[in-house]
């Protein structure tokens, strides 16, 4: 899974769609450095230290943008007034490209969330041998 395959995906798209997602694709990037692009669910996604932290998607009629939780916009529902959204997807216009600092507060929720859920835990004690 690579940059690549974002810029597969990109390139198949219409240049509205395309130039407002590689914008956003820019954002998270810029935001998040060290963040690897990568494919999940079929569509572009980041991941920090093996945890999807944010994607995106066309569609016919807008762009969405996925954090990846469930639990991210029902702890911002005022940032996100004007836009539509659902458990895990906010959706945008195809020639509006999100603001970068929601797009900051986006993925501070989503990775204030990394340490808790997924990871596996390394301080067990093994049991020594009997």
């Amino acid at each position: 899974m690579s940059s690549a395959e974002i810029t597969s995906y990109l390139g198949g798209l219409s240049e509205e769609k395309r130039s407002t997602l590689q914008a956003l694709r820019t954002t998270i990037l810029s935001i998040i450095p060290d963040a690897e692009e990568c494919i999940s669910y079929q569509l572009p996604a980041f991941r920090l230290g093996g945890f999807v932290v944010a994607g995106f998607g066309a569609y016919k009629n807008h762009l969405s943008y996925f954090p990846h939780s469930g639990s991210v916009f029902d702890q911002m529902s005022d940032e996100l007034a004007g836009y539509e959204t659902s458990r895990g997807a906010l959706r945008f216009a195809i020639n509006e490209p999100l603001p970068r600092a929601l797009v900051e507060r986006l993925l501070a929720m989503r990775i204030a969330e990394a340490p808790t859920k997924g990871r596996p835990h390394h301080h067990r004690q093994s049991k020594p041998n009997a």
